[in-house]
């Protein structure tokens, strides 16, 4: 499992120019079953999305694909979920 941080490195203007693309790049990957939440930071610094890969080298190729990409850095840190309510568990274990 992965939380990709988002921290935003332009104007909150490009970032909505921006934001339609996101949103395709985002279900696309909900499709998939890689994201399995998303959304903006509190305040609006960024963003935050929940990954499951096999590998940091899956998730560094999906990144690849974000629109953000230029207008966002994007941090990656891995966890094991070992405890999660169960509707959760499910997910995971998929």
């Amino acid at each position: 499992m992965f939380i990709l941080i988002l921290t935003y490195k332009a104007p909150i203007e490009k970032i909505l120019e921006l934001l339609d693309a996101h949103c395709r790049y985002l279900d696309k990957y909900y499709a998939t079953k890689n994201f399995l939440a998303s959304g903006p930071q509190v305040p609006r610094e960024g963003g935050i999305i929940l990954c499951r890969a096999k590998s940091r080298a899956e998730v560094e190729e999906i990144i690849k694909e974000a629109p953000f990409n230029a207008v966002a850095d994007y941090q990656i840190i891995e966890f094991e979920a070992n405890k999660a309510v169960e509707k959760f568990q499910e997910l995971l274990d998929k």
